[in-house]
C-alpha cells in the first residue's frame, strides 16, 4: 500500500483498530530519506501493529525548514517511505503540525523524536484528546538530514 489519501487513511485506521491492532502514527518531511530514518521508522513500528507516516507537504515543508526546502517533493518521500518494510501507509499533510491527522486517525501510539524530550511537543494535547500514548524514539547518534547537507555541501 503506497501512499494514501486522507480518506483512505481513515479507513485503514478503522480497519486496524476493528482488528483490536494498535495503530501508530508518526510524522515529519523525511527529507533526503538516509539510515536514521529507516532506525526510526523501524522503531516506531515496532510499537504497535501497523504504522502510517504523516509526510509534511511542500509548503508545510518549506515554511518548517526553510527556503530552497524540501528537495525532494512530497509526493516522491511519501512513495520512498511507503516502500519501506517498516511502513505500512503514508500520508501527505500541509498543516504545521499532525493536530489534524491525529484527530482523524485516532492512533493507539503517536511517536515522535527523541528531540522532544528537551522541547515542547506541538500535538500533544490533541494526542492526550485522541487517547494517544505518547512515545518518545531516540534518533541514531550522527545521522541526521542537517549533517548531511552540510556533508554535501562541503564537497
Amino acid at each position: 500500500m503506497p501512499f494514501l489519501t486522507l480518506a483512505e487513511a481513515i479507513s485503514f485506521s478503522a480497519a486496524v483498530c476493528a482488528r483490536n491492532q494498535r495503530l501508530v502514527l508518526t510524522n515529519g518531511i523525511f527529507d533526503l530519506l538516509h539510515t536514521g530514518h529507516v532506525d526510526y521508522l523501524e522503531k516506531a513500528q515496532a510499537l504497535g501493529d501497523a504504522l502510517i507516516v504523516g509526510v509534511n507537504g511542500d509548503d508545510s515543508a518549506r515554511q518548517l525548514k526553510g527556503e530552497g526546502r524540501p528537495f525532494v517533493p512530497a509526493l516522491e518521500r511519501a512513495q520512498l517511505l511507503a516502500a519501506l518494510r517498516c511502513v505500512d501507509a503514508t500520508v501527505i499533510f500541509d498543516d504545521l503540525t499532525a493536530d489534524n491527522l491525529l484527530l482523524s486517525l485516532r492512533p493507539t501510539i503517536y511517536a515522535k523524536g527523541g528531540d522532544y524530550a528537551h522541547k515542547p511537543l506541538p500535538e500533544s494535547e490533541t494526542a492526550q484528546q485522541v487517547g494517544a500514548q505518547i512515545v518518545l524514539i531516540d534518533y541514531l547518534p550522527d545521522h541526521s538530514t542537517t549533517q548531511l547537507i552540510q556533508k554535501i555541501k562541503s564537497l
